[in-house]
């Protein structure tokens, strides 16, 4: 099973990823499709994001920022699937103890977490 997300991408891609995927929500894929179809779905989102990005920044929309994507699916591992995620997205994606996280960015460009219980924390009285 797969879920990839998108933003700020062309209709048109959105229209030719639903040969493949159900659309849930704009921009929100999910279906159950081979090893191999998801990854020439992943490479035609990362073609079709290098292409926004190149008419964005001659456009007069240059400040609109670039289209991005996130895809989750299916994986043997601990948590059982994997993230993969290509040009600006709204959420980060990091490593915690072995953990995929993915994490909103605040507006200055840095993700944020916060871990409780902190060494110097006793919990909540």
């Amino acid at each position: 099973m797969i879920v990839l997300i998108l933003e700020r991408v062309p209709v048109s891609l959105r229209g030719e990823l639903t040969r493949w995927l159900l659309e849930a929500r704009p921009g929100i894929f999910v279906g159950h499709v081979s090893a191999m179809v998801r990854d020439k779905l992943w490479d035609k989102v990362c073609e079709d994001a290098v292409a926004t990005r190149v008419r964005r920044a001659t456009s007069s929309n240059a400040g609109a920022g670039g289209s991005g994507a996130m895809l989750m699916h299916s994986a043997d591992n601990e948590q059982g699937f994997a993230i993969k995620y290509y040009g600006d997205t709204t959420r980060s994606v990091v490593d915690f103890e072995g953990l995929t996280l993915a994490l909103p960015i605040k507006s200055d460009g840095s993700a944020s977490c916060t871990v409780w219980p902190t060494v110097n924390s006793t919990g909540p009285n």
